[in-house]
């Protein structure tokens, strides 16, 4: 079992920066792929960064550029870097986790997610 929780979210201006962790517990997050989502309000939960068990990464297009997605595995956590913030960013961040590999194709989807956090807000005034 793994249970994570996310920090970091908050509001700030067009161009801010936010940082998100992810911090698991239960078991270390060297054997599980990772990634962040959000769901903006009347929206479809989408995926906007992933890194697999092996360190690739994986990002939506609006986001490359400005997001990095990032592990610590001796401290169980995911980050999840935010620069060049934007009003269409505001949206509830959710961190996901599973164990193993999985294929890019697969890694900004949701059903190969199982642990799943319990979201973060973030605002983004423009």
């Amino acid at each position: 079992q793994v249970q994570l929780v996310e920090s970091g979210g908050g509001s700030v201006q067009a161009g801010g920066s936010l940082r998100l962790s992810c911090a698991a517990s239960g078991s270390t997050v060297t054997d599980y792929s990772a990634a962040w989502f959000r769901q903006a309000p009347g929206k479809k939960r989408e995926g906007v960064a992933a890194i697999d068990a092996d360190g690739g990464t994986t990002y939506l297009d609006s986001v490359k550029g400005r997001f990095t997605i990032s592990r610590d595995n001796a401290k169980n956590t995911v980050y999840l870097q935010m620069n060049s913030l934007i009003f269409e960013d505001t949206a509830m961040y959710y961190c996901a986790a599973n164990s193993g590999h999985l294929r890019e194709n697969l890694r900004l989807q949701i059903w190969p997610y199982f642990y799943w956090g319990q979201g973060t807000q973030v605002t983004v005034s423009s």
